[in-house]
């Protein structure tokens, strides 16, 4: 039988124990204040710019550690058992458990096992010193000395209270999991307020046995839980259960919220700028030292506005799923400050590459290129916003060979003036706009507007006027930004920008675009009667507060895109497929500018949109336009602006040549071998191709069966290739032309009606 402790031999250990502490160098005693200061959690709060959260990152691969928790927000059944488990007289002792001290040597002495004699206070000294902490090997006899000394003193120091919540906050558990807050949501999937007896048995058991299988931490989980609740009998199979299935789960995840992709980007944001000792790096983390004490960093984003945003984009990608389609992106800035309001890289459970990000990830744009092209020309006075520009089948010499640009509807409208060319997104007319500007000019204006080209503008060639470039959403948006600020150029932040303490005035930014030509592109592009060759009367693009928007759907239907701006705000979003796969039937109406105008709605709730005022150097007069070729005017009188010295009253064509009626009948109209790629920029039931002829009483067939009469006919494309041919008053074929149709179409039916398919 082993003899017990005598009171002697306690004070004996004691003695020896002091004694042997004199001869250690005496260290400073940490605060408690000092110790919760300096904790910091393993992920990074993002913050928004009130300081509501909006994502958790995790930025510590090392370890896991959540939130501080008080003592107050832990639930009394865990405090009681991991009092009952480590430290039974933890309020009774001053730091050494003199009675557990003496029976752990006894039974040394008599090679027995008893339990540890560490309390929780000289554990808690071993977690605050890297000198007493423990090692694979354990601790030496003088690390036992200098932690006995060093509990002596947080106790002297410290209140009870103070040491258990330290202790609770830093002590490891399981794995990487440090602390009660990463122990609770990890294993347990809740607050640490909320762990029942059960639950707070197994984590008390694992503080003893952080590794161990878990059959050993359900077998000292069940004594804990007998020792807690004695009146009770204790389930040790289905606790033995319950411990498998807990220390197995990974439910805590860091990076949860609402805003992924702006996260990681601010701290890559604040990362870099922290090697290059910028300012803006202490305004994003001025927040870190709060009161929580988890690392946080506070952004320019609105928490209700970015929860508004994903939960529309989502809304919308659920509707057109059928449509082939899974993955979005939106972002909103202030026209003003270049601050990030809303940023949704993604539509996240919705997506099968939610790690992208759609915000600046690299995609065509479409036609959304197109009122930067018309800037240019204003601005270097090629054109007005009434100059008339050609819409007809045209050939245009390149070094590949001839470039023939097409219409979304493949329909040709005849002359235009360059308000309606832009509003109503005629491809035709912008070509040939570009040829005017030139492919390299017009390559140096988008980077001078902050869009990423890749390639010179002759490499792109023609094709640059609908989008064939690669640019982000985000430099997008800052470009039509530019155009809401009269052709200022600024750039976009994630992170609040630090006051600007300098008295010197600040440097003007640079100016890219004329202001007087980036109002008369705005004024076009918010003119819903401009618009309706194309889009209608009734567009979704319409809002009842002033915006300018334009639409854009890239090569074979893989982008769509909608970007606008109001009084305050400009806002871009893109739909499409991270994959690259094209969608289905999605056009420039359908796809993203419900959600623009939806966004915009949102912003302006309660907040007015007024259009903006005119700057120096532009001229509003009335004008009107000459007869077309059926004698009517080409477009109804208004009045419109121009820049100082391009004004007139009239735009007409030129009427002298006519048309000799003798001629032999021909087509005029589409040009033979035409390829037709129909692009979704405009709705389905508007897809029509013109095709034109010279001479009298003719008719036409395709595929050899009867289309109709007349000099001009519209005819609902189909896929495939197909033989159009003009028919004499005596049925004899007097010109044909080859076509090819590519892409999604309309169906045959009823001498070339049919229905979308």
């Amino acid at each position: 039988m082993q003899p017990a402790p005598s009171a002697f031999s306690r004070k004996t250990l004691a003695a020896l124990l002091i004694a042997a502490a004199w001869t250690l160098p005496a260290r400073a005693v940490v605060s408690f204040e000092e110790v919760k200061r300096d904790f910091r959690s393993s992920d990074t709060a993002v913050l928004d710019r009130n300081g509501e959260l909006l994502q958790r990152v995790r930025t510590d691969p090392t370890v896991r550690r959540g939130q501080w928790t008080a003592l107050a927000d832990v639930s009394p059944a865990l405090r009681t058992a991991m009092v009952l488990s480590e430290d039974k007289r933890f309020y009774e002792h001053s730091g050494i458990d003199w009675r557990a001290v003496s029976a752990a040597a006894w039974g040394n002495l008599w090679n027995t096992r008893t339990r540890g004699a560490s309390t929780i206070t000289m554990q808690l000294s071993g977690l605050l010193d890297e000198d007493l902490r423990r090692s694979s090997g354990g601790r030496s006899f003088t690390q036992k000395i200098g932690q006995t000394v060093a509990a002596a003193q947080l106790e002297r120091n410290w209140r009870k209270d103070q040491i258990l919540e330290a202790y609770l906050n830093t002590v490891p558990f399981r794995g990487e999991i440090v602390g009660i807050d990463a122990l609770s949501r990890t294993l347990f999937g809740k607050a640490p307020s909320g762990l029942d007896a059960r639950e707070a048995s197994v984590a008390a058991a694992l503080v003893r046995a952080p590794n161990a299988k878990p059959a050993m931490v359900a077998q000292r989980a069940c004594e804990v839980l007998r020792t807690m609740e004695p009146q009770q009998k204790t389930d040790c199979e289905a606790l033995d259960m319950f411990t498998s299935a807990a220390v197995q789960r990974r439910a805590f995840e860091p990076n949860e919220g609402i805003a992924p992709h702006a996260a990681r980007r601010v701290l890559r944001e604040i990362r870099d700028a922290n090697s290059a000792a910028a300012p803006v790096a202490t305004a994003a983390v001025a927040a870190s030292k709060g009161k929580d004490r988890e690392t946080s960093v506070r952004t320019t984003l609105r928490a209700p506005l970015q929860r508004f945003a994903l939960d529309t984009l989502q809304r919308h990608l659920r509707e057109l799923r059928d449509r082939h389609v899974e993955d979005g992106a939106l972002v909103v800035l202030d026209n003003a400050t270049g601050e990030v309001l809303a940023w949704v890289g993604s539509s996240g459970p919705l997506s099968q590459a939610a790690e992208v990000d759609g915000v600046t990830a690299l995609r065509q744009p479409g036609s959304t290129l197109k009122p930067l092209l018309y800037a240019q020309a204003i601005a270097e006075k090629r054109i007005t916003a009434a100059s008339l520009i050609e819409d007809s089948s045209a050939q245009i010499s390149t070094a590949s060979g001839l470039y023939i640009p097409q219409n979304y509807d493949r329909r040709f409208k005849g002359p235009v003036s360059a308000r309606t060319a832009l509003a109503a997104s005629l491809n035709v007319p912008a070509v040939r706009t570009l040829v005017m500007v030139s492919p390299e000019a017009f390559a140096r204006e988008l980077r001078a507007a902050g869009l990423p080209l890749r390639e010179s503008g002759d490499y792109y060639g023609y094709s640059l006027a609908l989008g064939s470039a690669e640019v982000s959403l985000l430099s997008l948006t800052n470009a039509y930004r530019m155009l809401a600020n009269g052709g200022r150029y600024g750039t976009t932040t994630l992170a609040p920008r630090p006051a600007e303490k300098s008295k010197t005035a600040p440097a003007s930014p640079p100016t890219p675009i004329d202001a007087r030509a980036a109002f008369i592109v705005g004024d076009i592009l918010s003119d819903p009667n401009a618009r309706t060759r194309t889009f209608g009367l009734d567009s979704i693009l319409s809002t009842r507060f002033w915006t300018a928007v334009k639409t854009g759907t890239s090569k074979d239907m893989r982008d769509n895109w909608a970007v606008g701006w109001s009084q305050r705000y400009t806002v871009g979003v893109w739909v499409g497929n991270a994959s690259g796969e094209s969608m289905w039937d999605v056009s420039g109406t359908s796809g993203a500018a419900p959600v623009w105008a939806e966004v915009m709605r949102f912003l302006h709730a309660r907040e007015p949109s007024r259009a903006p005022s005119p700057p120096p150097g532009l001229v509003q007069m009335q004008v009107s336009f000459g007869p077309g070729a059926d004698g009517n005017p080409l477009e109804a009188s208004r009045s419109e602006w121009f820049l100082q010295g391009t004004e007139q009253p009239l735009f007409a064509l030129d009427t002298g040549m006519t048309t000799d009626a003798s001629a032999p009948a021909r087509i005029t109209a589409p040009a033979d071998g035409t390829i037709i790629a129909l692009d979704p920029d405009i709705p389905p039931q508007r897809q029509r191709v013109r095709f034109d002829s010279e001479g009298r009483g003719v008719q036409w067939r395709i595929d050899g069966k009867p289309l109709a009469r007349g000099n001009t006919v519209q005819w609902f494309p189909w896929p495939g290739r197909h033989l159009i041919e003009l028919v004499d008053a005596g049925g004899k074929v007097v010109d044909q032309r080859r076509l090819e149709v590519r892409g999604a179409g309309v169906v045959a039916k009823n001498n070339g009606s049919g229905a979308r398919r």
